[in-house]
């Protein structure tokens, strides 16, 4: 049976002693898990190694942790994969002989939350707090219908992909922008927000998407990191969900906010759309000004262009930007330009918009394909592969995309 070295992050802030790496040998096969080798340390060698677990069944969500730099639930992750994760852990042996291991496994807490001891972190202070900010509950619509609503099929699969989050806080644990803003809403917290807006038995979209919009910490506060996307066990999506909070707000809504998020993310797009690529000498006028041939000449444009001075000038001293290219645009050639515009003008021409992140499709059940016809010889008559919802679905979104 193959040995993994774990070492666990050990931390007690009662003692006033500095965090530690508590190294342990364990026996268990590859596919064992994670949770699986720190329990197995804990009754056997050390029982005071602290660990938060429930179900086992990577359902409750209670586990989380960070495994050789990456967070995830313990009880979900085999040794093997967690020992394969390329994270620069190495094996220093202590003695003249010892036996190489399989793998090194290094668990720490999760980040973004303070740790209470060890491998447990206080849910409460930063995970909790964020989730009962978004108002994690519905509001009914008035009158209340005397017998049940019954919510139309597309509306449930659209949020079936929010409704599957199970609270394990491993988004939170890696979100660089709740790391340099600790008031930033947070991933979880705001893809339980899109949970409600995305249902329409709730009474409050719009008062929603605006105070979420409308917050210095809130939905624009999101820098795309997809650090989220990565850590999420569930295939919940959170970045996905908030730009699509995003798109509520500032498309549906029109709510146009004071952070001048949906301002700046329209003139991201049409900068793209006119040149073909950014051009960042009209990104700070037409974010705040508006993307108009004038808006540059607004006076909230004026005015962050005159605070971003001080950024801009090193910049070019240091030749991190070139003036002609900022000044000018880049140039690409004019079929180049073409071909995205057309694509513009396809995705900006439909009815309706496409969203490409469900979670499902809504079938619980394949369609079975229609028997083969035979021409003659016996021999059935191929006329390729049958198509399920699934890779209709599938298909849509790559075409769209």
């Amino acid at each position: 049976m193959p040995q993994y070295l774990l070492k666990l992050r050990r931390y007690d802030p009662r003692s006033g002693e500095a965090a530690y790496w508590d190294e342990h040998r364990v026996d268990l096969g590859g596919r064992s898990s994670v949770l699986d080798a720190i329990l197995k340390v804990r009754d056997e060698v050390d029982g005071s190694v602290g660990i938060r677990c429930s179900c086992q069944q990577a359902i409750c969500g209670s586990c989380g942790v960070r495994m050789n730099g990456r967070p995830g639930l313990a009880c979900n992750t085999h040794l093997e994969e967690a020992a394969a994760r390329d994270f620069g852990v190495g094996w220093n042996p202590s003695e003249e002989g010892d036996e190489v291991p399989a793998g090194v496994i290094e668990v720490e807490p999760m980040g973004n939350m303070p740790v209470i001891r060890d491998l447990i972190v206080d849910m409460d202070a930063v995970h909790w707090k964020k989730i009962q900010r978004v108002s994690p509950y519905l509001i009914n619509q008035q009158p209340v219908p005397e017998r049940e609503y019954i919510v139309p099929h597309e509306n449930m699969v659209d949020i079936t992909q929010s409704m599957a989050c199970i609270q394990c806080g491993a988004c939170v644990s890696d979100c660089l922008s709740m790391e340099i803003d600790p008031g930033f809403i947070g991933p979880a917290a705001l893809a339980k927000a899109y949970r409600f807006v995305g249902d329409p038995r709730d009474a409050e979209h719009h008062e929603r998407l605006e105070d979420l919009s409308e917050d210095e910490h809130g939905i624009y506060d999101c820098t795309h990191c997809f650090n989220c996307i990565d850590a999420c066990p569930k295939g919940v999506d959170p970045m996905s969900q908030i730009m699509r909070l995003r798109r509520r707000a500032g498309t549906d809504e029109k709510i146009v906010d004071r952070n001048n998020g949906h301002r700046h993310e329209d003139t991201i797009a049409t900068l793209v759309r006119d040149y073909g690529l950014l051009h960042e000498a009209e990104m700070l006028p037409r974010s705040y000004g508006g993307n108009s041939w004038f808006g540059k000449f607004h006076p909230a444009a004026g005015q962050v262009l005159l605070r971003s001075l001080p950024s801009i000038v090193p910049a070019v001293l240091r030749r991190k930007v070139n003036i002609k290219i900022a000044v000018f645009g880049h140039k690409i050639p004019k079929p180049d330009l073409d071909a995205v515009k057309k694509l513009y003008a396809k995705i900006e021409g439909r009815e309706q918009r496409v969203e490409l992140n469900l979670y499902v499709s809504g079938f619980e059940d394949e369609p079975e394909a229609p028997p083969a016809e035979t021409h003659g010889t016996g021999a059935p008559q191929d006329d390729g592969p049958a198509t399920s919802p699934h890779e209709l679905e599938a298909a849509s979104e790559s075409e769209s995309s």
